[in-house]
């Protein structure tokens, strides 16, 4: 399917404060972005680098008064997300080296503190991507999905604590009981068609089978129309923007995900 993204973001600025944004999708074996169009308001200079993880930055300094983003693409995305029951959980020493720090707890994914509850939830699974499966269908059954309910991100330890959280946290949480069965897993950030309210959206991967494959417990189940920004360890990773200095925060800014007729 043809889809056309967009994020306007608008910042009142006090001072020149710098930012790494990561607004770009990048085209892969899963997407293609056929146009893109990034504008700021006022133009100031940026450099563009590619992160340890792969990820578009654009690096810039706004400047004080009113500051604006507004960015869109027409990507060619899979009309259904991949399934592979039964994929095999893939040994640690036939990992790609690129893959393992993928294995490691992390700053909102304490993967050490839930080996017990993902035995627990996975058990009579066989290993690998049945495992995550299962992970997927406790998460949706036993988490409360509340869009908006929470402005930053929390760990997968708090997430377990209150059984609520918004798409980043349910994926976190997905993530550590990944991790603790040794199947790597990463936080993915983009937009989603049709999601309800619209919004940046998060979900997972999980390294199975030799290769990764998503999932996502806050839909009922796993269709079309994802459209990947970044990728990371956690949302520490992939912040679609990062500001230095004295907070600010957006004062407008909006998501929408269209779907064209172009075939």
């Amino acid at each position: 399917m043809w889809l056309r993204t967009s994020c306007h973001l608008s910042f009142d600025i006090t001072e020149p404060t710098p930012f790494i944004l990561m607004l770009r999708p990048r085209s892969g074996s899963l997407q293609w972005i056929a146009r893109e169009e990034y504008r700021l308001q006022p133009s100031v200079a940026v450099t563009e680098f590619t992160d340890i993880y792969g990820n578009l930055c654009q690096r810039l300094t706004a400047p004080p008064g009113l500051f604006t983003i507004d960015t869109s693409a027409e990507v060619m995305t899979a009309d259904q997300q991949d399934r592979a029951p039964d994929a095999a959980f893939v040994d640690i020493r036939n990992l790609p080296d690129a893959v393992l720090g993928y294995l490691l707890p992390s700053r909102y994914c304490e993967s050490d503190r839930f080996g017990q509850m993902a035995s627990a939830i996975t058990a009579d699974r066989l290993p690998g991507y049945n495992q995550v499966a299962a992970i997927e269908s406790w998460l949706r059954d036993s988490i409360r999905y509340q869009p908006g309910s929470s402005d930053i991100p929390v760990s997968a330890v708090e997430v377990n604590l209150r059984q609520s959280g918004v798409c980043r946290d349910l994926s976190h949480l997905g993530i550590a009981l990944c991790r603790s069965l040794s199947i790597p897993a990463r936080l993915v950030v983009g937009y989603l068609h049709g999601l309800e309210p619209m919004d940046m959206h998060a979900w997972f991967e999980a390294y199975v089978g030799g290769r990764w494959y998503a999932f996502d417990a806050t839909q009922n189940e796993l269709r079309g129309g994802y459209v990947s920004i970044g990728y990371g360890r956690d949302a520490a990773d992939v912040a679609v923007y990062n500001q230095f200095g004295p907070a600010v925060f957006p004062t407008e800014q909006g998501v929408n995900v269209e779907l064209l007729d172009r075939q």
